[in-house]
């Protein structure tokens, strides 16, 4: 019988994400799968051994199967590791869900809640699979410099502690270190926000702010950020950590961000339609401060930077109307 560490990892979803992590997992040799739902894009990847829509410049180990074929892809695995938009995760699941054996292990690198229900990630992977070993992988890192071997941490948050200390060893390299916890719900919360906020950050550097307004707008973020998730269950500690603060400051600051770039050219004065074109990928922010205000509504809780972004986007209030209802709220304790 193959031991743990023979039985293939299987990545869903070939994005820049995915196959970063895909080529992270591959470089211990670790017998990993690549599969995506564009199969001409995976025939490309097979053949030259790099993606090159998004990861170009990243050759894939030689451990690294790039597969059209889903049943091929999860056959006799023992984790499959799921990267795809918020929007399309519970269709991927779904889609899994007949073909994953009993012991197979579940992660998912997706981040955000789901619009319609509101859930985080892990309750939706409850709700379609049942119960079995679940984990988020979370934190302040940019798929270009994973997929180049740049240093990078991480967070890796499961309630099955065997399933995390698992998945920390095996993505673990040189370059590449990962950091177990429990609270999922608080990792998978500030994945959602800081997307959020991140496009505020963006929308205040487009309007030609300086670094105060950035810096005010992290650190009162990270305050909304903790507000939410304590109110979901989460440990207020966990948002001081990589997958809180870290992963904040990262997206809030790096114009590798989406969610930033959208917000420096809706800052500039472009439409969020003019912005998302010009990007030409999927911008989580955008989706998740409709979530993130329905959320926090249903909580009452109070988030006033993601709800002026959620205007802004989605309401059509100018951004200079947004920055005066900030601006001008009552005055308070920092501590609130």
């Amino acid at each position: 019988m193959p031991t743990e560490l023979q039985r293939p990892m299987t990545v869903i979803g070939a994005g820049s994400w995915g196959t970063a992590l895909a080529i992270q997992s591959a470089r211990s040799g670790l017998c990993t799968r690549l599969w995506g739902r564009d199969s001409g894009a995976i025939t490309r990847m097979q053949r030259e051994r790099r993606n090159q829509r998004y990861l170009p410049d990243a050759l894939f180990p030689p451990s690294l199967e790039p597969t059209r074929d889903l049943d091929q892809a999860l056959a006799g695995n023992l984790d499959v590791l799921i990267a795809v938009p918020s929007h399309a995760f519970r269709g991927t699941l779904e889609s899994i869900r007949p073909i994953i054996q009993a012991d197979t292990r579940v992660a998912w690198a997706t981040k955000g809640f789901e619009i319609e229900s509101g859930m985080l990630p892990h309750q939706v992977a409850a709700e379609v699979l049942g119960q079995r070993p679940g984990a988020v992988l979370s934190g302040p890192t940019f798929a270009r410099e994973v997929g180049a071997g740049l240093p990078t941490a991480m967070t890796v948050a499961s309630r099955d502690a065997e399933f995390a200390e698992s998945l920390v060893v095996r993505l673990a390299g040189p370059h590449f270190r990962a950091y177990r916890q429990d609270d999922l719900i608080g990792v998978e919360t500030g994945g959602a926000i800081k997307n959020v906020i991140a496009i505020g950050s963006g929308i205040a550097d487009g309007m030609g702010f300086g670094a105060n307004t950035r810096v005010a707008l992290i650190t009162r973020g990270l305050a909304e950020m903790m507000r939410l998730g304590v109110a979901l269950g989460a440990a207020r500690e966990t948002f001081m950590g990589l997958a809180g603060l870290g992963d904040l400051v990262l997206t809030c600051t790096d114009d590798q961000s989406r969610n930033r770039r959208l917000g420096l050219e809706l800052g500039r004065g472009a439409t969020l339609q003019e912005a998302e074109r010009g990007i030409g990928q999927v911008v989580e922010g955008v989706l998740a401060a409709r979530a993130v205000r329905r959320v926090a509504g249903q909580l009452g809780v109070e988030m006033p930077i993601c709800t002026e972004v959620f205007r802004i986007m989605h309401e059509g209030k100018p951004v200079r109307a947004a920055v005066q209802e900030l601006m001008g709220r009552e005055q308070r304790s920092e501590a609130e």
